[in-house]
């Protein structure tokens, strides 16, 4: 991550070959064919299971009727696996030497993540968080090995900048023991304080130094991630259907969640990918701004998934909520990912009120959606996908007419 400050490091080109050993100073910003390596990809994969465990149990939790405990669990939970995958991505597009001992060092990060995800029903269940920490601090320790390479291979600024990220780290890793030792109704304020201090870290280590991440490299990355974590809501919510239909014939039922569901997931892949966003990341403040904000992406892309399963559940007679509930559990995270997609891509890329009001006025109208009993679901899905068809129509309206008047 990054922020804005007054120097980078030299572009840099990677070094040939793979040694077991060597330098981690910083790469090019302007590298050329810099994509995600095959690492990185095994990296977001194994993160999506700690995902789809929080998603499992969010989705437990609104059927039983605790949605307001549940949503905060997912929260708490869901802010771990995202800031351990953000800050390695960040890092990595900065500093991925590829050596045997970094690879290692990621590999490790792995296993947090999965001890995390092992962690989680405990948390949600029996809210208790020993696992889930211990998961957390694996994946931060890593990363503090990582910075302390850094700090070894530099100088100067650049070396003051990554003691300051391993030492904030270390720091905030002993706060979040906060969660361990104090009651449970402190265990919020825990999660608020020291959640606040981790996204400072980087805001205080940068401050006078600016790591060399790759914009295209770092755009890539995180569509890749948006692109699973979307898989993953359609996988969920094509399990839910499968089991209900095995399990009690509700074909009926089922078929408008299912082409609701779909139609919600097609239209969030469109809308994120429509434009190119690593051209605007060069500007450091909005690249801020844009990798924090894909919390609220991530984490209702994830939602829409539990959403279409808490529907499915209800539809057929196996969640002690109401349809509204089971309705807005879809619907409200849709509009949340609609909103937060256009703060942070589309409205740098709209011309005019028409075009900038399509995606808060979809929102809107998904919300509104919950309340049309069981066709929620579908009326969202086609709402969406209207959204899309809207937006190519002014977009190539827009381009028919610059081109007449170049003409």
């Amino acid at each position: 991550m990054t922020s804005s400050s007054t120097s980078e490091p030299a572009a840099t080109p990677r070094p040939a070959g793979r040694g077991v050993l060597r330098k981690m100073t910083a790469r090019g910003r302007d590298e050329a064919h810099r994509v995600a390596s095959p690492l990185e990809l095994f990296f977001d994969l194994c993160f999506v299971v700690a995902i789809a465990q929080a998603g499992i149990q969010l989705v437990h939790a609104v059927t039983e009727g605790h949605a307001g405990e549940g949503i905060l669990n997912y929260a708490m939970v869901f802010f771990a696996i995202w800031w351990a995958w953000m800050n390695f991505t960040w890092f990595a597009s900065a500093y991925d030497n590829d050596d045997a001992l970094y690879r290692v060092v990621t590999l490790v990060q792995i296993g947090g993540v999965l001890v995390l995800a092992a962690g989680v029903s405990r948390a949600f269940e029996d809210h208790d968080f020993v696992v889930v920490w211990l998961g957390y601090a694996i994946m931060r320790f890593a990363m503090i090995a990582q910075w302390l390479r850094v700090a070894r291979s530099t100088e100067g600024a650049e070396r003051t900048m990554a003691l300051r990220y391993a030492g904030g780290v270390l720091l905030c890793q002993i706060g979040w023991l906060g969660l361990l030792l104090l009651p449970e109704s402190g265990r919020p304020w825990v999660f608020l304080v020291v959640a606040i201090a981790e996204m400072c870290v980087p805001v205080f280590a940068e401050k006078d130094f600016t790591t060399s991440w790759h914009p295209h490299h770092i755009s890539e990355r995180y569509g890749l991630f948006t692109i699973i974590v979307l898989g993953e809501t359609i996988a969920a919510a094509t399990v839910a259907v499968k089991s209900a239909v095995d399990e009690h014939d509700a074909l009926g039922e089922l078929l408008p969640i299912a082409a609701g569901g779909l139609l919600i997931v097609f239209s969030a892949w469109w809308i994120y990918f429509v434009v190119p966003i690593h051209g605007h990341l060069r500007s450091n403040a909005q690249a801020f701004l844009w990798g924090y904000g894909h919390y609220l992406i991530f984490s209702s892309a994830a939602a829409i998934g539990a959403g279409l399963e808490v529907a499915v559940e209800q539809a057929v007679g196996k969640a002690h909520i109401s349809t509204l509930a089971a309705s807005a559990a879809v619907t409200l995270p849709t509009a949340l990912y609609l909103l937060t997609v256009w703060v942070l891509h589309s409205r740098y890329f709209k011309v005019g009120i028409a075009q900038q009001a399509v995606l808060p006025t979809t929102a809107l109208l998904v919300i509104l959606c919950s309340f049309l009993g069981d066709w929620a679901v579908l009326a969202a899905g086609i709402v969406s996908a209207l959204a899309v068809a809207v937006g190519v129509t002014l977009t190539a309206r827009m381009v028919v007419r610059e081109g007449a008047g170049s003409a």
